[in-house]
């Protein structure tokens, strides 16, 4: 397991190393001009992985087992903190939406939090529910009352890419547990028309759906950021105009250095360079799974196996995005994005892949 965990942290280390450089170069242009510090978010964006690094260690340190203990209030504080997004004067909003919360000169956004919470929690009721795991009344019903009651909160503000991806991990967390596969497919049935209704009926999102099939219908308005996506990717070539000379980044590209930071990669270190970042991603699943398949416990198993594709969907769900093969979502691309709470949560779950992967190894001697 030594040298599993060696290649994850080689891998989350060039992935935090890639998104130090590409979000210095996708930004500086748009801070100096809007905070007259070309270097302000490189260095908000380092403190929040100094944050993320510091609590992933402590992480690694504990006993994965522990936190069973406290997988319920862990769940609590979370939805607590996303409770709070809609407290005057304590949440913000930003873009229309209300996703985050001020402390300490900081914004966070607490849907990350509650992502990891209901992977530790999920993990937890799961691996304690063998026997009744099959029943609909006490294996199925409670954990999907309290993971939809979740779901409809991130609705409100409104997250609809974190609720999808909180729910495919859960479904998959169901699946692995043995969950009786009927009550899964029944739930899932029933969310199609929901999802349906929730962006028929949503003008943003049904504006989403239409730039997505053909964002040349209207393309300087919904159409306007996947096309100027298509025009970074497309610049690129094999080998990239060069770092630091990406011209979409120069006020064409809106979130440049957030939700499109992988078309400034494309754009600047080519094919060559984006492939180079999935193919890390790639390796950062298959490292993670490794972890998960040799776990001693099927909480420890669940407990992986949530990790790692919360991770590697939203990896999936931004690159689909900036490449036009999936509709924008506005979730960061992981390790590489700007972005602090999903940094910090990201990095607390690499810690955790590190206990289990160590405790693993302490049972092994």
């Amino acid at each position: 397991m030594r040298h599993t965990r060696s290649n994850l942290l080689v891998i989350v280390l060039s992935l935090l190393c890639i998104g130090i450089v590409m979000v210095y170069s996708a930004s500086a242009v748009s801070a100096f001009a809007r905070m007259h510090d070309s270097a302000f978010y490189l260095k908000r964006h380092l403190l929040y992985i100094l944050i993320g690094a510091i609590l992933a260690a402590f992480v690694m340190t504990v006993d994965y087992g522990k936190l069973r203990v406290i997988a319920k209030p862990i769940l609590l504080l979370s939805i607590i903190a996303v409770l709070c997004v809609f407290i005057p004067g304590v949440g913000a909003r930003i873009r229309g939406a209300r996703r985050w919360i001020k402390l300490a000169g900081l914004t966070l956004q607490p849907s990350e939090f509650v992502k990891l919470a209901v992977v530790i929690y999920l993990a937890d009721f799961l691996s304690r529910k063998k026997e009744s795991i099959k029943s609909f009344l006490y294996g199925f019903l409670p954990p999907s009352l309290i993971v939809g009651g979740i779901l409809m909160l991130l609705l409100v503000q409104p997250d609809l890419g974190k609720a999808v991806t909180i729910a495919f991990v859960a479904f998959l967390l169901y699946f692995v547990a043995g969950i009786n596969p009927a009550h899964i497919i029944s739930i899932a049935l029933f969310s199609i028309p929901v999802l349906y209704a929730m962006i028929s009926h949503v003008a943003y999102r049904r504006k989403r759906i239409l730039a997505f099939l053909d964002p040349w219908q209207d393309p300087k308005g919904v159409g306007y950021q996947i096309i100027q996506s298509y025009i970074a990717l497309g610049s690129g070539g094999l080998l990239g105009v060069g770092l630091g000379a990406s011209r979409q980044k120069l006020f064409y590209l809106p979130q440049a250095h957030t939700d499109f930071i992988f078309s400034i990669i494309g754009e600047e270190l080519g094919l060559l360079g984006a492939c180079g970042v999935l193919l890390l991603l790639f390796l950062f699943v298959l490292e993670s799974a490794k972890i998960a398949a040799k776990a001693k416990d099927s909480f420890g198993q669940l407990l992986a196996i949530g990790i790692f594709s919360c991770i590697g969907l939203e990896a999936l769900i931004n690159i689909g995005a900036s490449t036009g093969a999936l509709p924008t979502k506005g979730l960061p691309l992981p390790f590489v994005s700007y972005g602090g709470s999903a940094i910090i949560a990201n990095l607390i779950g690499v810690g955790i892949l590190f206990s289990i992967s160590k405790h693993n190894k302490l049972e092994e001697k």
